[in-house]
């Protein structure tokens, strides 16, 4: 038996396949998974994410310590509730974890990581902590919802009070607030607008049941992954690990080089990649034949082989897409290459993900 959320007997009363995930059982679906993802797409429905694990990081040094720890520079966060995405790396620029870190005050800064890292991490951030003078604190007295859809925060916060609806339907991309009991934000892991709430473990039961009496329909990891590859967003453990760094990752982009004289973890080996160019990137894939590609398959290129990272039937596009590792001079939207798909060697077309995003397509089909 894994570990279990608040939430574990209410999905089970749901009639929710429950599966390992990194530890923890968790729902990939109550019934039809298709349903669940198009929910998302069209209107509204909610994740059970309390296996991501809440870090509170307090103290005078607190973004001293993190413009050290993480890729992207925390530095960049100057209003109170704003939000930051980076990776966490090793020495040798291996990529630890993504995660989500926000600037509550100078002194305080809450950051979420992945359910499967969270005990590494831990110690990884308290181990590096220790000359700082920080308290590094995991918040196990806080659930984790995600509300997704064109329609999830208006239903969210009308379970608000007037003041704190106004406030979180008020919040900017990016940006989160406490609200009453809840930290509530405007994030997300679908490609959709919506909010993920941190909410009191005791509490949590009973906000999943006004959600469904508001008609947000329960999703599981099942939906969650292919929203969230239609979106062109990673999954840690697919599509980056510590064998792989951010810029062969897709995530140059959450690189603060500048300022220069920032030492943060896994710099000096991020600069020499840079600065040798070529190496893998990662691309999206769609399939231009009837098939579906799927985690570890080779990719055949001109330029030598890569690999599918994160593969699907995607619901929205009605095609199988992917992300996939090639060898830079592959990676060049419009290519072709072709996926070994179980001995058969089907096109498919490089594309710049996302593939979705606010419930339109954003490829050639």
């Amino acid at each position: 038996m894994g570990r279990r959320t608040p939430l574990y007997d209410q999905h089970v009363a749901l009639g929710a396949r429950m599966v390992d995930f990194g530890g923890w059982d968790m729902p990939v679906n109550y019934g039809s998974q298709i349903e669940e993802h198009h929910a998302v797409r069209r209107a509204a429905g909610m994740f059970d994410v309390s296996h991501m694990c809440v870090i509170d990081v307090r103290g005078a040094r607190a973004a001293e310590f993190l413009r050290m720890l993480l890729a992207n520079d925390i530095a960049r966060l100057k209003q109170p509730g704003k939000a930051l995405y980076s990776c966490m790396l090793r020495e040798d620029a291996g990529i630890l974890d993504d995660l989500i870190v926000y600037f509550l005050d100078p002194r305080w800064y809450r950051v979420v990581v992945n359910a499967g890292t969270r005990d590494a991490d831990l110690a990884w951030m308290r181990e590096r902590a220790q000359t700082f003078d920080l308290e590094v604190r995991e918040r196990k007295d806080l659930a984790m919802l995600a509300v997704q859809g064109p329609e999830a925060r208006s239903r969210l916060a009308s379970l608000l009070t007037p003041p704190d609806a106004r406030s979180a339907l008020g919040l900017a991309n990016f940006f989160g607030a406490q609200l009453g009991e809840w930290f509530v934000a405007r994030t997300g892991y679908t490609g959709e607008d919506g909010f993920e709430v941190m909410v009191p473990t005791d509490g949590v039961g009973e906000l999943w049941k006004q959600l469904l009496g508001l008609a947000v329909h329960p999703c599981g990891l099942g939906a969650r992954d292919t929203l969230r590859l239609e979106a062109g967003m990673n999954l840690y453990g697919n599509d980056m690990d510590e064998s792989t760094q951010p810029l062969e990752s897709g995530l140059e982009w959450t690189v603060a080089f500048e300022p220069a004289d920032r030492a943060f973890v896994g710099r000096a080996a991020l600069e020499a990649a840079r600065d040798a160019g070529g190496g893998r990137k990662l691309v999206g894939l769609l399939l231009e034949d009837r098939a579906i590609m799927r985690s570890h398959q080779r990719v055949q290129t001109s330029a030598g082989d890569g690999t599918v990272t994160s593969g699907t039937f995607s619901p929205t596009l009605a095609r199988s897409i992917a992300l996939a590792r090639v060898p830079a001079a592959a990676a060049g939207v419009g290519g072709q290459v072709q996926v070994d798909i179980r001995g058969k060697l089907p096109s498919a077309r490089v594309v710049k993900p996302p593939f979705v995003r606010h419930g339109r397509i954003l490829v050639d089909l």
